[in-house]
């Protein structure tokens, strides 16, 4: 295999391909609270993968986006010999230069904000009328960014900390394509039956452009709820991996490395999710998907 790798993430593997393309694997790794968890989910990054190709190509014509081909075929042709395991998993992208942010929109409080909210009345620093419940939906979705760590927690940050970091003109095109992006996935999950609370992008320069990278509105990014179970202030459930957050804490997890083992019936649940949620996004079944097993 004619790759060199270079980047080992919390989720993803990365490898260069040439001066301008970098292969990207989503493994079945799991993390949480932004710590990995010991045991992988089985299928995990195949849903990721083909959640992400789904939303690039809804939106193609009027966002920009890094990648290039999901087809295990034509990565071969560009790499040579390609892992079997690596179908459905693998990207072929064009390699980026990645804004310091997480690009986040919040449609419906909930999460770290809610927990914001609750003690100090604010959003990302931001101030927020008083009222507000757990899952209650803003007047409008919020562009709330964060710091970006490759290891330990991201910080939440004002938008006028984000502009000192990137600059003002390009934390509003970031605000601008996150806000498309976003209120475009709501629209069609709205569609089935799905509320998006909120998702996390990030972006990157591919020459002069701003593009999406990453995965896209996938149940690791994401807050999927189905829209006839939420209640105002009580805790949804969920197509995403919010219920495992809530196991870890119900485990008396103190969020900080090492992780505690995970039962195999936990495992399952969540894998079982994440394959409910390609379904609920895509309108497919995952064994459709580049790697699936008749």
């Amino acid at each position: 295999m004619s790759l060199t790798p270079f980047y080992t993430g919390k989720v993803r593997d990365l490898y260069r391909v040439d001066a301008e393309h970098v292969v990207m694997v989503a493994s079945d790794r799991l993390s949480a609270f932004d710590v990995v968890m010991k045991e992988p989910v089985p299928d995990k990054g195949r849903v990721l993968t083909g959640i992400t190709h789904y939303w690039v190509r809804e939106v193609a014509s009027r966002v920009g986006s890094a990648l290039v081909s999901c087809d295990p075929d034509l990565i071969a042709e560009r790499v040579g010999e390609f892992p079997p395991e690596w179908a459905g998993r693998a990207m072929l992208v064009r390699e980026a230069r990645m804004l310091p942010l997480e690009c986040i929109v919040r449609g419906r409080l909930a999460g770290q904000a809610y927990e914001e909210y609750a003690a100090r009345g604010t959003v990302h620093g931001e101030p927020v009328r008083k009222g507000f419940q757990l899952t209650d939906p803003f007047d409008e979705p919020r562009f709330t960014p964060s710091t970006k760590a490759d290891s330990g927690h991201d910080v939440n940050i004002s938008l006028a900390e984000a502009s000192t970091l990137v600059g003002p003109e390009t934390l509003e095109r970031a605000r601008e394509i996150c806000l498309t992006l976003f209120n475009h996935a709501a629209s069609r999950l709205s569609e089935r039956g799905v509320i998006l609370a909120d998702t996390k992008f990030e972006l990157g320069w591919v020459d002069d452009d701003l593009v999406v990278c990453d995965e896209v509105v996938t149940p690791d990014s994401s807050r999927l709820w189905p829209a006839n179970e939420v209640r105002s202030g009580q805790v949804p459930p969920s197509f995403d991996k919010q219920p495992f957050r809530d196991w870890l804490d119900g485990a008396g997890w103190n969020r900080t490395p090492p992780p505690p083992p995970v039962p195999a019936a936990v495992i399952d649940e969540t894998a079982r999710r994440y394959r409910e949620a390609y379904a609920v996004v895509t309108g497919g079944s995952l064994t459709d998907w580049y790697g699936g097993v008749e």
